[in-house]
């Protein structure tokens, strides 16, 4: 199953991630430089439990127990999906939050509680569904125990009435590896692994996509393209065609469509073993024959791929019922949300895709879009709402996709 790591810019997600997994999952240049994560990061984790030792002590990410030393069990494996926590990276986050089955929200105690962005992603949270949430009071080892209290209460105090009041709050220190175990711990009681059915047609929401061929390589040696990200029900084996839909974007007679691709599955995989087939949950990457020139820099993020002609259907235009919240969060001043007007830009997150569309028309609960970009989605999907305030865009509620 996947976890979703939120919160404000600079609380430790990352940091945090590298202490359950043992993987830094900021590895893009440009990330590495600004020390910031920009994608999606993704890294895999299994968690054991010592049957010699007792309490938050018994649990770990380690096959050999930190406290007695005796060997573990192991009893869950979780992916993590690292959500950048700056404000400006938004639309990343959403698009994560489409593969969360819970989430960490980390809360740094150096800072007061709520930051800007710590507000826009628990509300993030609660729009997209996710009710499951451990809350990570982080960076303890830098703060007195009178802070670390005053801190706890501040958290307290914010996440009263939200889908976070009644969360574990655990503080750790990621920095340190400090109460680790007593994490571990709570995602595995506060997040229990969800239904899937294997039967049921595959769907996979495409996060990231990439080539992975070195500049230069010997043209034998060139690999198709591979598309990262989580399937969400139904099985996928190695060698199944596939259909990639919306697929790519043609000019027909000054006319702009979107084609499926069709292609084959050429190997898949779950972390970093190769297996035949995948199951739901989990993040994989799937090897097709593609040209790599469609999916470098995360080009296919955002599709759904399936089998061929049973993948739900292509929207340019949907129709929504839409639920506002009442002010804007995120920003340092709050504004009051307005009712959405005819002609307004919008930008909208359906599963792993962003898109951005123009209200054609506003009845009393549902609200018609022209989209720029079509999605694949299914009736009753939830739709994240943004709209431009100033210069940035800013959750300002959700939708359902109405037939």
């Amino acid at each position: 199953m996947n976890i979703g790591v939120v919160g404000h810019v600079d609380h430790g997600k990352t940091t945090l991630v590298n202490a359950l997994t043992g993987t830094w999952t900021d590895r893009h240049s440009e990330e590495v430089r600004r020390g910031i994560s920009i994608r999606l990061g993704y890294a895999d984790a299994t968690f054991y439990k010592c049957d010699h030792c007792e309490g938050t002590e018994a649990y770990s990410t380690k096959p050999v127990c930190p406290a007695c030393g005796s060997e573990g069990k192991p009893f869950r494996s979780i992916s993590f999906v690292d959500a950048p926590g700056h404000e400006t990276l938004m639309a990343t986050m959403l698009s994560g939050s489409a593969l969360m089955d819970g989430a960490m929200l980390v809360i740094s105690t150096t800072e007061k509680c709520p930051q800007p962005q710590t507000k826009e992603h628990l509300m993030a949270l609660g729009l997209v569904g996710i009710k499951k949430i451990v809350i990570v009071q982080n960076k303890i080892d830098v703060v007195s125990q009178k802070e670390a209290i005053e801190n706890y209460q501040q958290i307290k105090d914010f996440v009263k009435g939200t889908v976070a009041e009644n969360a574990p709050i655990i503080p750790v220190s990621a920095q340190k590896g400090i109460n680790i175990g007593a994490l571990v711990q709570a995602l595995d009681q506060t997040i229990p692994e969800p239904v899937r059915d294997p039967d049921a047609e595959p769907v996979m929401l495409v996060a990231r996509s990439f080539d992975i061929n070195k500049p230069g390589c010997n043209w034998k040696e060139v690999k198709g393209g591979v598309v990262g990200g989580s399937l969400i029900r139904g099985i996928l084996h190695d060698g199944d065609p596939i259909e990639i839909r919306p697929g790519r974007q043609t000019q027909v007679e000054n006319r702009i469509k979107w084609i499926p691709i069709i292609t084959e599955i050429t190997s898949i995989n779950a972390g970093t073993k190769t297996v035949e087939e995948a199951t739901p949950g989990g993040l994989l990457g799937i090897g097709t024959k593609l040209d790599p020139a469609l999916t470098k820099s995360d080009a296919l993020a955002g599709q759904v791929v399936g089998h061929v002609g049973k993948l739900p259907p292509v929207w340019d235009k949907i129709r929504c019922q839409v639920t506002l919240m009442e002010r804007v969060v995120g920003a340092t001043s709050e504004l009051v949300i307005e009712p959405l007007k005819f002609n307004e830009p919008l930008m909208l997150s359906v599963g792993t895709a962003v898109t951005v569309g123009v209200v054609t028309s506003t009845k009393k609960e549902a609200v018609e879009v022209q989209l720029k970009r079509p999605v694949c989605a299914e009736p009753g999907a939830r739709i994240a709402i943004s709209r431009q305030v100033g210069a940035r865009w800013r959750l300002i509620g959700m939708g359902v996709l109405s037939e």
